[in-house]
């Protein structure tokens, strides 16, 4: 059993990269891939950690991109972490986030919610702050009960204190994995866009962007979701990857390699994504 989609504090989770290459362990996954949004910052301490675990522990991150107006992510999973060029480009992300983040102080301010920088940086434990810290510190503040509904009624995608951020189009984020040795797979397609989206069509058009992959297996995935993305990508012919998208106490109940309940995502597809990594060096 492995899983590919996973946080730590250097992006939106709470656990350490040390901390979850031990917990990988201790679930006793074959392999598992760090992807922190928009960093490879914890990476060094996640490698470190291979000769202390039995578990292969491998390099990812994931980008945020804009499809049909929507922020939709992208995995790269295989990455080259000593890629200059890739890191640097990663930095102008996290650029963008951040002036992003400056913007949302503004919008809050204006809903009557006003927090400082120092107020969401007190809910992090990384320099990356992302709409888990501003929801933590929606919560410290007292203008919502609960994160949860930071989400539901200010900071949530179409919500009033929603900013959106500079993003990169499906195709740049596929070009910049691909040129960093990795696979740019759409990642947990069932949480885009909600209910009634056609996935055959807009998947199709993702594929002729770039993406060579998608996350059928998902920590949230109810059975139907899963066997439907499955099969959609052996008719579009693309990697099939999953992963729980664990977060730590950021998403309480989801478990590495488990999700919500039994998610089991195979051995094997990690054969079939290593052989696409080796097709796309050849390209």
């Amino acid at each position: 059993m492995i899983d590919l989609h996973c946080h730590t504090l250097h992006s939106d989770g709470t656990d350490t990269p040390e901390g979850l290459a031990l917990l990988g362990d201790q679930a006793r996954l074959t392999a598992l891939c760090l992807t922190d949004h928009d960093t490879l910052g914890g990476i060094p301490a996640f490698l470190a950690m291979q000769t202390r675990v039995k578990v292969r522990l491998l390099v990812g991150t994931e980008l945020s991109c804009r499809f049909l107006g929507k922020s939709l992510h992208v995995l790269g999973l295989l990455v080259d972490p000593s890629d200059v060029q890739f890191q640097s480009r990663l930095e102008e992300l996290r650029g963008r986030r951040e002036d992003r983040n400056c913007r949302m102080l503004v919008r809050l301010a204006e809903l009557g919610c006003p927090l400082t920088l120092t107020d969401v940086q007190a809910q992090a434990d990384s320099p990356l702050l992302s709409r888990v810290h501003f929801a933590k510190a929606l919560v410290a503040r007292g203008f919502v009960r609960r994160a949860p509904e930071a989400f539901e009624r200010l900071i949530g995608d179409d919500c009033p204190g929603f900013v959106p951020r500079e993003e990169l189009s499906p195709s740049e984020s596929a070009r910049w994995i691909r040129e960093s040795g990795g696979v740019p797979v759409v990642a947990h397609p069932g949480r885009f866009a909600g209910g009634g989206f056609r996935w055959d069509e807009a998947m199709a058009e993702l594929q002729r962007q770039g993406l060579e992959g998608l996350e059928a297996y998902y920590g949230d995935y109810q059975a139907a979701e899963q066997k439907y993305f499955v099969a959609l990508a052996a008719r579009l012919d693309m990697v099939v990857t999953g992963g729980s998208d664990f977060h730590g106490a950021n998403k309480p109940g989801l478990r590495l390699g488990r999700g919500r309940a039994g998610l089991q995502v195979p051995d094997d597809l990690l054969d079939r994504l290593e052989t696409q990594q080796r097709l796309g060096a050849y390209h």
